[in-house]
């Protein structure tokens, strides 16, 4: 499920942020037992990982765990 649906065309993100940002929505999904797009919770963890990437963040474990709702 890519997380590229929820980012738009933001340009503050390069490849390697995306691939970091994507890797850790689909963990944070799984984490979750989310699997609907159109689950709005899907919606809600995607928009945690991208203010936390927004933000500075570029771990994907981090990323998951703020997907997640773990932190923040």
């Amino acid at each position: 499920m890519p997380i590229r649906e929820f980012v738009g065309d933001n340009r503050a993100f390069g490849p390697e942020d995306l691939d970091a940002m994507g890797k850790a929505f689909a963990a944070a999904l799984a984490k979750l037992g989310l699997h609907d797009l159109k689950d709005p919770m899907t919606e809600i963890v995607a928009r945690r990982i991208i203010r936390a990437a927004l933000a500075g963040e570029r771990n994907p474990i981090t990323l998951t765990e703020i997907g997640a709702g773990g932190r923040e």
